[in-house]
């Protein structure tokens, strides 16, 4: 089953949340996001069921290795947009805005080609 939008940002939170914190429960992601924690939980026990996410005995979030390799994936698409969009003369907030949006549609194909001209 393929992930949805909404999934990735959940994947991608929590990676960036692990990064700052030494534990991330669903109510840190529902504070990162600023969503509901009802909306939050339906989202975790989604990605559960999909194996990309499991839940500690004290809430903690931990990804399966797919799921972490999601994660990794779409943190790094976002990476490439928004230092490409920069590079182009894009400022940096409106570079990680638009980056949030386009990493979940860009085709592979384009984020490699973004890759090819950065590294010129």
């Amino acid at each position: 089953m393929q992930i949805k939008e909404s999934g990735e940002m959940y994947l991608e939170t929590i990676l960036l949340l692990h990064k700052k914190l030494s534990r991330v429960r669903a109510i840190d992601v529902a504070s990162e996001l600023g969503y509901s924690k009802p909306s939050v939980s339906r989202g975790m026990s989604i990605l559960k069921r999909e194996e990309y996410i499991y839940i500690e005995d004290d809430g903690s979030i931990k990804f399966t290795d797919k799921g972490r390799e999601k994660a990794e994936s779409v943190f790094e698409r976002h990476k490439v947009i928004s230092t490409f969009l920069i590079s182009i003369g894009v400022d940096e907030k409106t570079a990680n805005d638009d980056a949030c949006q386009i990493e979940h549609i860009i085709s592979p194909v384009s984020v490699n080609a973004m890759k090819r001209m950065l590294k010129k």
